[in-house]
């Protein structure tokens, strides 16, 4: 039994389909990058598995049960973590603040704040700033940090480098590997193709809400993905 189990799911806004018939599976510890240009249904899948929008068909099962129906906070209680598109941190409350506020989802597990600032050292000398005032790599890691307060299972990353320099890139995704090995499943939207292809397992290339491609990184090619990016393998059909 797969971790989290996506069948049939399909989501929009109002008239405008942003997800159609979305299938796929993910094992505890894997990671799974979401490709697409902007306007390919990426955030929009994110938001559904996380409980932030609800699907207007289809089904998702998170550890053998149905939770398809859950509200965002009951997902949280069961290990569903999202990092979303711009951060969205308390501002106006101090780096401590932000990462102690997701203690509410009041799951168990190895994951408090002296953990979460060994794996992010980066945060140690900036807890007592506030949210507002720190660069955006800074903002990054804080996110990430907040969300692995809640003890996820399952780790949602939006647009994981958008905006970030790219030592802050380097920064935020030196992580990862501390996470995998802890067990945590990852699904990460990323706009940077090489990355996305190094870092992941698996790899799903999104166009207008319908999967193009998706298999595992390795047996992908380059090539076969940039197509399925810009739809050329569907105009030459």
């Amino acid at each position: 039994m797969s971790l989290l189990e996506v069948a049939g799911l399909t989501a929009g806004h109002g008239l405008l389909v942003a997800c159609q018939n979305i299938s796929f599976s993910l094992e505890a510890g894997e990671v799974l990058a979401l490709v697409g240009a902007n306007g390919a249904g990426k955030t929009t899948l994110l938001r559904s598995l996380a409980g932030a929008h609800r699907p207007s068909q289809g089904q998702i099962s998170f550890a053998g049960a149905n939770i398809t129906g859950l509200p965002a906070h009951r997902r949280t209680a069961l290990g569903i973590a999202l990092v979303p598109e711009g951060r969205r941190l308390f501002t106006d409350m101090t780096v401590l603040e932000n990462l102690q506020i997701a203690r509410a989802a009041k799951r168990t597990g190895d994951w408090d704040l002296a953990s979460v600032l060994d794996a992010l050292p980066q945060l140690k000398s900036i807890l007592t700033r506030r949210a507002g005032e720190i660069s955006g790599g800074q903002q990054q890691a804080t996110a990430i940090g907040r969300a692995l307060m809640t003890n996820p299972r399952l780790l949602l990353l939006d647009e994981l480098s958008l905006g970030l320099s790219p030592i802050a890139v380097e920064g935020v995704y030196a992580v990862l590997p501390r996470l995998i090995e802890a067990g945590i499943a990852i699904i990460l939207v990323e706009q940077d193709l090489r990355r996305a292809m190094a870092t992941a397992h698996r790899l799903i290339c999104m166009l207008e809400g319908q999967i193009m491609v998706q298999g595992p990184s390795g047996s992908l090619t380059r090539e076969a993905v940039t197509a399925a990016y810009f739809g050329l393998n569907r105009q030459a059909a």
